[in-house]
């Protein structure tokens, strides 16, 4: 199609009249619930997070679309301890600063029998995650996270193409808007505390520097040989180190590592509140 012919169109013409006004209120305070309703016009998705990335801080919330009954397990639980383990924001801690991304694409190999799989996106009904990634400032990403439940319809290859062709408007609307409000953000994701020090301390006393990257890696979904590949050892080795942590951390299962250390994040958050 011609795009004399794909502009002429009629339903061109209105798409273009919501994405100008898109375009002229990205600078405003209101622009997220605006772009949430945008997004509905291309896709039918169940939920809306738009959440921001400063480093290892904890992600700060800016706009969601979650009901009352939802958010202790959607969002108090994910900005408390699930994020740690949350392949978007591992993307982002890796360097992912744009684009649009299926979940699928970035999880590990064994992210969907992993238990922070079954404890959070489960627990939520979620089948399916899109983000669209935006880098808002040098050291600043945001992402808006597109939910889709089970009983829901699923997104179809057109929609996912749909988010990625507009994807690079998103993502300059986005910067946009930080630019102009980011300021009433920054202060608060800076005073959040990186729960990631959980990590550098979970089992510390008892386990080797390989070994707590090995239980990084495993919590987050990945396989044996996923570990073994991300580390450049064996699958062998990467077994007689799962051996020893089980052993070191007197757990004798996956389900019992993931709830010791959710335990331990609890215990760090609440020694940083205490601190502050």
């Amino acid at each position: 199609m011609l795009t004399t012919d794909l502009l002429a169109n009629p339903a061109s013409r209105d798409w273009h009249q919501r994405l100008a006004r898109l375009v002229r209120g990205a600078g405003s305070i209101d622009f997220p619930k605006a772009l949430e309703q945008t997004l509905r016009e291309l896709v039918t998705y169940d939920s809306i997070l738009i959440n921001t990335y400063k480093g290892r801080h904890r992600p700060l919330l800016i706009h969601d679309d979650y009901p009352p009954h939802r958010r202790k397990q959607g969002i108090e639980r994910y900005l408390s301890e699930a994020y740690l383990l949350d392949p978007f924001f591992s993307a982002v801690r890796d360097g992912l600063d744009h684009g649009t991304h299926r979940l699928r694409e970035l999880a590990p190999d064994r992210f969907e029998a992993s238990d922070y799989y079954h404890h959070y996106y489960r627990a939520l009904g979620l089948s399916d995650e899109v983000g669209i990634f935006a880098r808002v400032a040098a050291d600043v990403v945001m992402v808006v996270s597109l939910g889709f439940r089970h009983e829901a319809a699923p997104l179809t290859r057109r929609g996912l193409q749909a988010l990625r062709h507009i994807s690079p408007i998103v993502e300059v609307l986005l910067a946009e808007y930080w630019r102009w409000q980011g300021g009433q953000f920054q202060e608060h994701l800076e005073s959040r505390a990186p729960v990631e020090a959980a990590f550098e301390s979970f089992g510390r006393e008892r386990l080797t520097a390989r070994e707590q990257e090995i239980v990084r890696l495993l919590l987050a979904g990945h396989s044996t040989k996923s570990a073994a590949r991300e580390l450049g050892i064996s699958d062998g080795t990467v077994k007689v180190h799962r051996k020893h942590i089980y052993q070191r951390l007197d757990v004798s299962s996956q389900s019992q590592l993931f709830r010791s250390f959710l335990d331990h994040v609890a215990l760090v958050s609440r020694q940083h509140q205490q601190q502050h």
